[in-house]
């Protein structure tokens, strides 16, 4: 019922114009895309930490087929 729950944080991605948020799940992240205009929460990939750089965000964005 939330898309940006009050433990997610907003990663700043500066080539991608989507907002893009990660969730702290114990040792895990989810990290995942809003898209409100058209009411679409999508996630991206869930990782174990560490190490997660989130260098593959591009890629990740670009297999979903939503719009940067």
């Amino acid at each position: 019922t939330d898309p940006r729950p009050a433990s997610s944080k907003l990663l700043n991605a500066p080539d991608i114009s989507v907002e893009l948020r990660r969730l702290r799940l114990d040792r895990l992240r989810i990290v995942f895309v809003v898209v409100e205009a058209e009411h679409i929460v999508a996630v991206l990939g869930v990782r174990r930490r560490p190490p997660y750089d989130y260098g593959d965000l591009g890629a990740l964005l670009e297999e979903t087929g939503l719009p940067l």
